[in-house]
């Protein structure tokens, strides 16, 4: 009998040491990819991860479940830190903000989460709980972005306006037509020095649209 260990959530692990629900949701992931959410059957998707029907279903009650699950365990993975430090002075937004497109355009780009955007969009009207599973951790970035943004007006580095309007430019000029590109298929995923070029330029232009200069910069 194969040795079984326990994973942090305290779960019985196999000999390969994953636990069988995310052994399950790697093998779905990669079912649905590939065969789409109809062609895939739940026998399929209990032979891909070594798993009988019958733990299968103790874990999913159904495929739809299994699919959110997916969604979910992707999602979560685009989920930025809610508590972005305060930003002080141009330089430390700068780097903040750099850091964070730099993050959410590597995140998306991802080949499975790209993937898992195009799954959710082919299942949105049959299954709308794959989108709202699925944008959640797009609106808390969003959220979390445009209260970074106020923090910056109240400490004088941004021009007043509406941080919510501020925060969709900002994605605007991060993302331009890539995200677009890549749910199509017309585009591959960016290497990191081009994550890193668009994500520096995103910044250096909403600067320019938003900057406050500072008080020692202006003319007397």
């Amino acid at each position: 009998m194969p040795p079984i260990t326990k994973s942090r959530s305290g779960e019985a692990a196999g000999a390969d040491g994953i636990p069988p629900r995310s052994r399950i949701i790697r093998a779905a992931i990669g079912a649905f990819i590939e065969n789409g959410f109809a062609n895939t059957s739940m026998l399929e998707i209990a032979t891909l991860a070594k798993v009988s029907k019958r733990d299968l279903y103790s874990h999913f009650p159904s495929k739809e479940a299994v699919l959110l699950a997916c969604v979910a365990d992707r999602a979560a993975r685009m989920q930025l830190a809610p508590d972005l430090p305060a930003p002080r002075d141009r330089a430390t937004l700068a780097s903040i903000l750099t850091t964070l497109g730099a993050t959410v355009i590597k995140e998306v780009c991802d080949g499975a989460v790209t993937a898992i955007y195009r799954l959710a969009i082919g299942e949105a009207e049959r299954a709308p709980d794959v989108t709202r599973i699925l944008n959640a951790p797009r609106l808390a970035n969003r959220k979390a972005l445009a209260a970074l943004l106020a923090t910056a007006q109240a400490n004088e580095i941004l021009q007043a306006g509406n941080p919510a309007e501020m925060m969709e430019d900002f994605f605007a000029l991060l993302w331009g037509d890539l995200l677009l590109s890549r749910i199509m298929g017309a585009a591959s995923a960016p290497p990191r020095a081009e994550i890193d070029r668009k994500a520096q330029r995103a910044v250096q232009l909403f600067f320019q649209l938003y900057g406050k200069v500072p008080a020692a910069d202006r003319p007397v």
